[in-house]
Parts: C-alpha cells; structure tokens; sequence
C-alpha cells in the first residue's frame, strides 16, 4: 500500500537523518569513496521528501499512483542509497557493498535499485525527465533534485521552461544551494544569483528554505500550485554535519582515512546526543 506522510510507521525523519549521515560517512570510508560533501547537505532534503511529502511503497516501488523522485545531481547517490535502504526499499546491510564488484549500488543511481526511477549523473537531464514523469501523470506528484553548478547547463533551463509552458503543476524541483562545486564557488564559475528571479522569469512558483530545516522543507514542499511547477530554493551547507569538512570544496569527493572516518562518526555522534540532551 502507499504511503505518505505516516510513512507507514516507520521512523522519524530526524533518526532517518542521524542513520544517513553515518551511512555516507562509512561509505565515504570504503575502498572508492564518495562525494562527501554533496551528498550531506542534501540529508534533510531527501529524509524530508521520503518520510514526510512523498507517497512510496517501498514494498512495491513501482505502484501504481506513487509519486516519482529523481535525482538529478546523480552524483549525491550515496545519500538517496541510505535514504532509500533507512525507508526499506532494501536492506541496511547492502549499504556496505557500495561501489563493490557485482553490487547495484553504483557511483551514480541505477534502476537495478529498488525505488530509483531513472539513471542519471549526465548532469543536466533530470529537469527535462521529470517533466516527461509529470506530464505522463498529472494525478500524482514529481520531485526533482539538481545541484546548483547542474544548473550552469543549459539544458536545465529549456526543460524549466517547457514545464511553465506545460502547466505542470505536479512538478517540484529542489535546488541544493550550497554555493559550492568540484571548481569551487558556483558564483566565481558562472553566477547563478538573483537566482529566484531567474525561476519566477521562467513561470515557476519559488519557494526559498534552510535547506537542513525539515519543518521548514516540508512546509515548502507539501503544497503544490495550480498549473504551475514549484522550484524549492534549498539553502545548504555543503559537508553539513562535520564541521571540519563543511564548507569546503574539498569536500566534494573523498576517500576517508581510518583516521578521519573514526573522527567523522565521533563527531556524528556528539551531535546526535547534543540534539537529544
């Protein structure tokens, strides 16, 4: 059966995140690493779409009437492997096996695993996809995630504007503004800003919100507009959560040493016991 923002009894979005968190540090520890820093500033951003907005069958993920999540920025797909294992779309355990010979869990998302609609990481495509998901199904709901370098690429910006023309009032995507990409600054490679101004120019509705907020994500995500697609502005942190990393464009990919994977829990965990004190 679908679900929604019960999420079937299963746990919080806030536990969810704490498990994630650790989840793409100890893959970030394996033999391949990961790209660390993007795929934490998107953890409120994902736990909130899948245990709070989106309507999933982890039992079932391709049922009938669910709503559609695409990763756009296909490079965060440590994040979304977690997020979707903590919602039971498979077992915890298979986390341990990424980047492994013979394992699904891939550097960039494949259908081969369960809950993920569509391949991607050819930045830029996830827009235009979305809207073909969108207007297939106006009865259910799509949700986009895109980088906010991804969005230097053209094509981002042809498929924004067929999904105004469209009236795609199914259609959400999610901007992970954290300023940062492999080069550096976003804004010193090509300057995105007034990046709501450019949204509103293309037809969307825009939302801005502090992207690790998962009240206030929720709150901007929840609601759809009639007729028209809604861009949420995810102000974020890249690397949020370790404060020796975060920020830093560094960041961007690693391969965690013992040393630092054992200061990354230990930080992670202080954290965690902050928040519950």
């Amino acid at each position: 059966m679908i679900d929604g923002a019960d999420n079937g009894g299963a746990v919080s979005a806030a536990q969810a995140a704490d498990q994630v968190r650790e989840h793409i540090v100890d893959m970030c520890a394996g033999p391949e690493g990961g790209h660390l820093g993007g795929s934490l500033s998107l953890v409120e951003i994902l736990t909130t779409l899948y245990f709070g907005v989106m309507r999933v069958d982890p039992e079932h993920p391709a049922a009938a009437g669910r709503d559609i999540f695409l990763l756009s920025k296909g490079h965060g797909a440590i994040a979304l492997y977690a997020v979707l294992a903590e919602r039971g779309f498979f077992p915890v355990s298979e986390l341990k096996t990424f980047g492994q010979p013979g394992s699904r869990l891939m550097g960039h998302p494949v259908r081969a695993v369960p809950g993920v609609e569509m391949p991607t990481g050819a930045l830029g495509h996830g827009l235009a996809i979305g809207n073909g998901f969108a207007l297939a199904d106006r009865a259910r709901r799509c949700f986009v995630v895109l980088g906010d370098g991804e969005l230097q690429e053209g094509s981002v910006w042809e498929a924004a504007m067929a999904a105004s023309g469209l009236g795609l009032g199914n259609l959400t995507a999610i901007v992970d503004r954290n300023g940062l990409q492999l080069g550096g600054e976003t804004e010193a490679t090509m300057a995105l800003e007034p990046l709501a101004d450019r949204w509103r120019a293309f037809g969307w509705a825009v939302r801005e919100a502090d992207g690790h907020d998962r009240a206030a994500l929720g709150a901007a995500l929840r609601a759809p507009e009639p007729n028209r697609p809604v861009v949420v502005l995810a102000h974020t942190v890249k690397g949020h959560g370790l404060p020796f990393l975060q920020g830093r464009p560094e960041s961007h990919f690693a391969r965690l040493s013992e040393r630092q994977h054992g200061r990354a829990r230990a930080v992670l965990r202080a954290r965690q016991r902050r928040a519950a004190s």
